[in-house]
């Protein structure tokens, strides 16, 4: 076990974590079967594999305590979705919003630097923190409704807190969690968002509720 951006990681494998003062911060429980039903698990930490704890997929979840973020595949990989505290019964609970038909969640972590009162982000024209920039420290169902001249965005730098940036106004498309403990809180592509980024184009954002 390791203490990876200030979360409790096991890595190369699974486990469900019994410990108090983590469970203060972080927790979920999981399901097999849709509506809470079937086998269940609770975690306090990052699952890299649900397969490894006796899981052939996550159909139903609860977020107690802390903001998650959850990815199609192992390995934190795939698409990801955005998992702030609540019950959601099936996947499109969680991506009924994406417009993308994606059932399976395999794998997922904390996001530790969530933090909705104090949170900012800046978005670039371009690549390399080059061209009009904006600062944002508020949610924006619509970028371009607001000024933003286009529907792509660049680069973003993050100072603090964490964000969920969209596809498409409204919050919908694919979710890209951008976080301001990874790359540094610099996201100067947009292949950095995630393995599963396929284009720069950002139309809504807000940020993470913790």
């Amino acid at each position: 076990m390791t203490l990876w951006k200030g979360c409790w990681f096991f890595r190369g494998h699974c486990r469900a974590v019994r410990n108090v003062a983590a469970r203060s911060l972080f927790q979920i429980t999981v399901y097999d079967q849709e509506s809470f039903q079937g086998k269940r698990m609770e975690f306090t930490s990052a699952c890299p594999n649900i397969m490894e704890c006796g899981f052939d997929n996550i159909r139903s979840l609860k977020v107690e305590c802390g903001a998650w973020v959850g990815y199609e595949h192992t390995g934190f990989c795939g698409q990801q979705f955005i998992l702030e505290r609540g019950e959601y019964p099936r996947w499109d609970a969680w991506s009924g919003s994406n417009a993308y038909h994606i059932e399976r969640l395999m794998s997922f972590r904390p996001v530790c630097s969530a933090n909705h009162k104090e949170s900012k982000i800046t978005v670039f024209e371009k690549d390399n923190f080059i061209g009009r920039q904006w600062e944002i420290s508020d949610d924006y169902p619509s970028l371009q409704a607001m000024g933003w001249a286009n529907n792509e965005v660049g680069s973003m730098k993050i100072p603090c807190g964490a964000w969920v940036c969209y596809q498409y106004p409204g919050y919908r498309g694919y979710q890209y969690v951008l976080e301001a403990d990874h790359h540094g809180g610099d996201y100067k592509h947009w292949r950095e968002w995630g393995s599963h980024a396929q284009t720069s184009q950002i139309q809504s954002i807000r940020r993470i509720q913790q």
